[in-house]
């Protein structure tokens, strides 16, 4: 197949499991076109089955913001006739399904019918799309798509709670490649850059908003490094990043925290980590959970939204109310506290990652992919 794929380019979970699902299903045999207005940022390797088309937004005076929907809808229309593409996957119901379906529109006046699955992420359906000005033109993008897919039950129930939906969602887990989580080479030299021998690593990965809580990160850790030796990893940037510098500086443990901004050496810090925590408001799936659990790091977090889907209480890690700082310590201190029951809580963690393998995901989007194409050609 010729698929077009459209998702934000950028460090967040969906537009990395969409540039992770293009590129497996070029090493499945299909031919991939990414079109967005930048590389996305896992996207190192084109080839003659991956390519990248970048939508140029020309900037006019007379617009106080500039028209992205329509320069992507041309953008679609013009790829797709030029490389033949058969059907567009795009990833957030808006701009990209509501530009998408403006694209279908102006291809079937020259006769050429283009399928629309759409995959609902989270952001677009509980934030953004909920927000009255934007509901009823999320409810049409989501309708006037060919296939619908969620990451999570939650979500999918959301969706259907907040939206007057009349299409089928299916439910199509996120997933990683277990095969980069084997940490082959890692050695205990390279964990005493972070911390000593004595010191369990903490880390915590977002994009630092409120919706992360990620002062609630702050306060669980300042709980446990005082029963025991520990550090925190803190990985990733945002609008939060100075005020919980400030509130480290504060609570004395500025020397027991390490901001690492947006790493490339993920892997590395998951590797060497004894926890991670996951405090945050709404998770429409929880990625950053799923990627710890896949490199042996139980998990405390919040019980919202997908999270419950993927970390599962008592065998990962522990789930907690939103803001719940007391119970959260106190599952953090048991799990840690033992270090045989550290070990079952890591393997706990890796055996219930392996349900996310992209090789027992992404065949579930082929199918999909194949249904709705067999639908359109007897329309």
């Amino acid at each position: 197949m010729k698929i077009g794929i459209v998702c934000y380019p950028t460090f967040g979970g969906s537009g990395v499991v969409a540039t992770e699902l293009g590129l497996e299903l070029s090493k499945r045999g299909h031919e991939v076109h990414f079109i967005t207005y930048k590389q996305p940022v896992r996207l190192e390797l084109l080839s003659n089955r991956v390519h990248y088309h970048e939508v140029n937004v020309p900037e006019y005076p007379l617009f106080h913001y500039q028209p992205y929907e329509l320069a992507l809808s041309s953008k679609l229309v013009d790829m797709v006739k030029l490389h033949k593409i058969e059907i567009l996957h795009v990833h957030y119901a808006i701009p990209h399904a509501y530009a998408a379906y403006m694209a279908k529109k102006m291809l079937q006046e020259e006769g050429i019918y283009l399928p629309i699955v759409t995959t609902l992420h989270g952001t677009d359906i509980t934030l953004v799309g909920s927000h009255p000005f934007y509901k009823s033109a999320v409810t049409f993008s989501i309708n006037k798509s060919d296939a619908v897919t969620a990451v999570s039950q939650s979500l999918k129930d959301d969706t259907l709670r907040l939206f007057d939906i009349k299409n089928e969602i299916s439910v199509v887990s996120n997933f990683i490649d277990l095969e980069k989580y084997k940490h082959e080479g890692f050695t205990d030299c390279q964990r005493g850059i972070m911390a000593k021998d004595d010191e369990k690593i903490i880390t915590h990965i977002s994009n630092l908003r409120p919706v992360k809580r990620v002062h609630d990160v702050i306060s669980v850790f300042y709980n446990i490094q005082k029963e025991m030796p520990a550090k925190l990893m803190f990985i990733g940037e945002g609008p939060e990043k100075e005020k919980v510098e400030q509130k480290c500086r504060e609570l004395g443990i500025s020397n027991k925290v390490v901001f690492f901004g947006k790493s490339n050496e993920i892997d590395k810090i998951l590797c060497f980590s004894d926890l991670f925590l996951l405090p945050s408001q709404t998770e429409s799936f929880g990625l950053a959970a799923l990627e710890a659990m896949a490199s042996g790091v139980p998990v405390i977090s919040s019980n919202t939204g997908g999270i419950p889907e993927v970390n599962i209480h008592g065998i990962s890690g522990y789930l907690s109310n939103v803001g719940d700082i007391d119970d959260m310590t106190k599952n953090a201190l048991h799990i840690l506290g033992n270090e045989n029951r550290l070990k079952t809580f890591k393997a706990n963690a890796r055996n219930e990652s392996l349900k996310f393998d992209l090789h027992k995901i992404v065949p579930q989007y082929e199918s999909i992919y194949e249904d709705t194409l067999a639908k359109c050609m007897v329309l």
